[in-house]
Parts: C-alpha cells; sequence; structure tokens
C-alpha cells in the first residue's frame, strides 16, 4: 500500500499568482479622496479606477511569465 503522504502522490506545486485586485480598490478610494479634494468626487472616482484597473492589468501581465 502506497503511503498517501509520499511525493508520488503529492499533486505537482504551484507558485501562487500575483493578486492585483486590491490596486483597483486602492485606485477607487485614492481617486475618490483626490477627487473630492478638488471638488470632483465622481471623475477623480473613475479616474482612480482606471489607474487601479490598468495597474492590475499589468501586475497580470507580469505574472503570466
Amino acid at each position: 500500500m502506497a503511503d498517501p503522504t509520499s511525493r508520488d502522490t503529492l499533486p505537482p506545486h504551484k507558485d501562487p499568482s500575483a493578486a492585483g485586485g486590491f490596486l483597483v480598490a486602492i485606485g477607487m478610494l485614492v481617486g475618490v479622496g483626490v477627487g473630492f479634494a478638488i471638488g470632483q468626487a465622481t471623475p477623480g472616482f473613475l479616474v482612480g479606477t482606471g489607474v487601479g484597473v490598468a495597474a492590475a492589468l499589468l501586475v497580470w501581465l507580469k505574472d503570466r511569465r
């Protein structure tokens, strides 16, 4: 009977992938804060979201390699 903890029965090791979703959330919060400070909260939110999504995409593209 094979040992259940032997390395032959374990699935292959895969490095954890990087998470970029927090960059979207941070971009939103910073964008609203900056937008609120200059009196334009909605455009700040949209720009912050765009910057956060772009940063998350860069993390995803780097992690694919």
